[in-house]
C-alpha cells in the first residue's frame, strides 16, 4: 500500500521557527529550545521544504523572516497559542510564568479597565507586571530585555517587526473659548521628548516656520488635558479624547494638519521559554481586543 503523505505541519518545528524569528539568530533560538544549532536548522529546512518556500533570510548579523515567513509567523503564533490552550484546559495545567507589559499612559484606561483583568482571570497563575511610559522609553526598555511585550506608537523611534493594531488620529486641541494669537509663539502642553505627538507637532510647526514653546510638560495625559481645558496651552490629543470643555483647532487657526501614527504590538527578544506561552497569550488577547480598521 502506498504511503500517504501528511499535510500537517510539525508543531515543534513551528515553535523553533517562531523562536528564530523572535530572537534573530539560530544560536539563541537553539539555546532557548534546548537543541543544537544543526538540529534546529534541520527543523527549519524541513519546514521550508514542507511549505515549498524560503522562510528565513540568513545574513551576517542573523536571520530575518521573508515575506512568506512573516505571513507564517502570525499564523504559527496563533496556532501554537490555541494548541497550548487546549492542552492546558484538558490537562488542567494552566499557563504560568512572568509577563512584563508596557503601554503608553494615554491608552492605559482601556487596557487596565478590562483587558488586563480579563487576562489574569483566564490565567491566574501568571505573574503580570504592567507599566506605563512614553513610546520611546517603552521601545528602549523592550530592547534592553526589561519588558516582555509592549504596545507603542511607531514614533519617535521606529522598531521593526511590530504587528499593527490601529492608526491614531491626533488633532490640535484648545479650550472652548480659546483664541489663537498668530503673532506669538504657540503655547503647548506636551509629554516629554519620548512622546510621538510631541515629535509630530514639532515637525508640523517647523514645516510652516511657526514658533512654539512648551508652557507645560507632563507624563500624565490627565494633567495635559487639564492644561488644555483651562486655556493655559494648546495640546495634541487623540480626537476621541476631546472633552466638552475643548474644541478641535486646525487650518482656520493657522495650524498645520497632523500626521497619524501606527500603534504596534512588539514582543521582546529576551523572554524565557517558560514565560513565552503566557506572553503570547497576552499578545493574542491584545490583538483581538485592540486591532481595528480605519
Amino acid at each position: 500500500m502506498a504511503e500517504v503523505l501528511s499535510d500537517s505541519l510539525d508543531l515543534e518545528a513551528l515553535r523553533s521557527f517562531v523562536a528564530v524569528a523572535r530572537l534573530g539568530t539560530l544560536a539563541a533560538a537553539a539555546q532557548e529550545r534546548y537543541r543544537t544549532v544543526s538540529a534546529l536548522s534541520m527543523q527549519i529546512k524541513r519546514l521550508e521544504s514542507r511549505l515549498d518556500t524560503t522562510l528565513l533570510i540568513r545574513g551576517a548579523r542573523g536571520v530575518t523572516p521573508t515575506s512568506a515567513g512573516q505571513a507564517l509567523l502570525g499564523e504559527a503564533r496563533e496556532l501554537l497559542r490555541r494548541h497550548d490552550g487546549l492542552v492546558a484546559r484538558i490537562s488542567g495545567r494552566g499557563l504560568s510564568g512572568r509577563v512584563r507589559f508596557g503601554m503608553p499612559e494615554d491608552y492605559a484606561s482601556r487596557l487596565v479597565g478590562r483587558l488586563l483583568p480579563d487576562f489574569l482571570g483566564r490565567h491566574p497563575d501568571v505573574v503580570l507586571e504592567a507599566v506605563t511610559a512614553p513610546s520611546g522609553r517603552l521601545t528602549r526598555l523592550l530592547e534592553r530585555g526589561e519588558l516582555s511585550l509592549i504596545v507603542a506608537l511607531d514614533r519617535p523611534y521606529y522598531l521593526s517587526g511590530g504587528e499593527a493594531l490601529w492608526r491614531t488620529r491626533p488633532v490640535w486641541a484648545g479650550a472652548k473659548d480659546l483664541r489663537v494669537d498668530n503673532t506669538a509663539p504657540l503655547p503647548l502642553a506636551l509629554h516629554p521628548e519620548d512622546c510621538p505627538y510631541r515629535q509630530l507637532g514639532s515637525e508640523a510647526l517647523s514645516a510652516i516656520d511657526r514658533s512654539w514653546h512648551a508652557v507645560f510638560t507632563s507624563t500624565s495625559i490627565h494633567a495635559l488635558e487639564t492644561a488644555v481645558e483651562s486655556g493655559l496651552a494648546l495640546g495634541i490629543l487623540e480626537r476621541d479624547r476631546l472633552t466638552p470643555a475643548m474644541r478641535e483647532l486646525g487650518e482656520a487657526e493657522g495650524l498645520p494638519v497632523l500626521k497619524g501614527c501606527e500603534a504596534q504590538l512588539h514582543y521582546g527578544r529576551h523572554v524565557s521559554a517558560a514565560s513565552w506561552p503566557a506572553v503570547e497569550a497576552l499578545g493574542a488577547l491584545l490583538k483581538q481586543q485592540l486591532a481595528r480598521h480605519d
